[in-house]
């Protein structure tokens, strides 16, 4: 029996959650379908978390009209939201008068994007700001606006707040087809659903669909009869430090026609990254290669020469969903098929202009005649969960006290006890796997990357979703990390 809504959102990384956490103030039913079977596990995952400013994209591109608008949201957003952001500020380091020159450039692009106090300064301010940085700097392009934060905590608090308002999310449930009916869009407002999404967990019929599917969003366009493009797999490595006493602002080589290039930025949980490459390569490709490794190390101890870059502890890969032929962002109704909305070509700066990418769909389908009436009981508020490696030391003996779990430490390197586990498990929606745990609660982040502590996360996985050990995944379907004969088995 296939489910009714009035809007389905294919995909939830960081673009499809804040567009459903936009939407569900409104008396509309809906749903997000995600492939995968978690929040924020494609680009949203593999990303260094920077929220840029805004003056690097060229004035008049969608980029530019939604970059420095979200930048500008996510004080907003993350104090309702409840997820940590630091608006650190950031400098683009140039060394000669070539780079003075084209960071003139970008000070230009960023105060005709909206972008605000931007400005150019020498050696001594340099070294004020961010005294870590190269002493060989001889110019940098000064932005307060800037900042960072965990992607996928974003994407999953704005899934969290948009399932707390009503709205239904699907994991594990890949669009194998979708079916349009005739006069799809064609705005009768009967309520008729016109498109089906035929998924192996049962079909999904709604009135509008919403494209938010990251790099499969030309496969989900292509399905549905509308615009015709190409994706590329602009592969991105990214470096991951231990923790700092100090956590670095943001530094930014002056930038390349195709990347921003190698960025050192401080983190929200005191980390150094450094992020990140960019080479095409084969669509799904999250290998680590050693000179793309090589060359962030390189690029980084040009920014920060002081940077210890034998504290590597994760290097990662992910791939930016980039359209064939244009390095823009593709937001609007469909040409082809109306009543469907594109939110597609979302690479750089996504994590930066999610918020405003939510507020533009939002006026998109007002203008394309969607009715959109704002719910009595809508809660913009989502409590963030207890970080007991955080909390002040009163807060910790009050939650011990709650509950002695709270009190047994799972993850030695980030202080996670057990009590966080379960709560990560438990929230809706919920951990379901290892990895899941992971980015909820960050047990497994640490230094030792789950070397000490998988077993046990295991094990609570285990007895809270009340399957044998051997059933519980690392993250993707099959990835299972104990032997045994109930594996499957149910």
């Amino acid at each position: 029996m296939a489910e009714t809504f009035d809007i389905a959102i294919v995909g939830a990384g960081i673009t499809g959650c804040a567009i459903a956490r936009q939407l569900a103030r409104y008396d509309l039913s809906i749903c997000v379908v995600e492939a995968a079977n978690d929040i924020a596990l494609g680009a949203s995952k593999a990303n260094g978390g920077l929220v840029h400013a805004g003056y690097d994209p060229a004035p008049g591109t969608v980029k530019a009209q939604v970059n420095a608008r979200g930048c500008e949201l996510y004080g907003t957003w993350a104090q309702e939201l409840g997820f940590l952001f630091c608006r650190t500020g950031s400098m683009v380091l140039g060394f000669n008068d070539e780079d003075g020159a084209q960071l003139e450039q970008l000070r230009c692009n960023g105060l005709a994007n909206g972008v605000p106090e931007l400005s150019i300064v020498g050696p001594d301010r340099i070294h004020e700001l961010e005294p870590r940085a190269s002493a060989d700097a001889t110019c940098a392009l000064w932005c307060p606006s800037t900042g960072f934060v965990d992607p996928f905590e974003v994407a999953i608090a704005a899934l969290e707040n948009a399932v707390a308002n009503g709205v239904t999310f699907m994991r594990s449930a890949p669009v194998e087809a979708i079916e349009v009916a005739p006069g799809a869009g064609d705005g009768s407002g009967d309520g008729t659903a016109r498109f089906t999404l035929v998924t192996p967990t049962g079909d999904v019929r709604c009135r509008y669909l919403i494209n938010a599917a990251g790099n499969g969003a030309a496969n989900i366009s292509h399905m549905a009869g509308a615009e015709e493009f190409q994706m590329v797999w602009r592969q991105g490595n990214i470096v991951v430090l231990d923790k700092e006493p100090r956590a670095l602002m943001p530094l930014y080589p002056v930038p390349t026609p195709v990347s921003k290039g190698v960025i050192v930025t401080g983190t929200v949980h005191g980390n150094t990254v450094i992020t990140a490459t960019a080479a095409v390569r084969d669509p799904g490709d999250t290998q680590t290669y050693a000179g793309d490794v090589n060359a962030l190390l390189t690029g980084a101890r040009k920014l920060v020469p002081d940077l210890d870059t034998r504290r590597v502890v994760r290097a990662f890969a992910g791939g930016r969903p980039v359209i064939q032929g244009t390095n823009d962002f593709f937001i609007g109704q469909s040409a082809v098929v109306p009543g469907l909305f594109q939110a597609a070509g979302i690479q750089s700066p996504g994590v930066a202009s999610a918020p405003a990418i939510a507020e533009r769909m939002e006026l998109v389908m007002r203008e394309a005649g969607v009715e959109l009436h704002e719910r009595a009981d809508w809660n913009s508020i989502r409590r963030a969960p207890d970080d007991f490696d955080r909390a002040p030391l009163a807060r910790k003996e009050e939650l011990i006290e709650s509950d002695p779990a709270w009190g047994q430490i799972v993850c030695r390197c980030e202080t996670v006890p057990e009590a966080e586990i379960v709560a990560a498990i438990r929230r809706r929606p919920g951990a379901i796997s290892v990895e899941g745990v992971k980015r909820r609660c960050r047990a497994g982040m640490g230094r030792c990357q789950s070397g000490f502590c998988q077993s046990r996360v295991v094990a609570i996985l285990a007895r809270e979703l009340g399957c044998d050990p051997s059933e519980v995944l690392l993250e993707d379907a099959g990835s299972w990390l104990v032997e045994g004969p109930l594996k499957g088995v149910r």
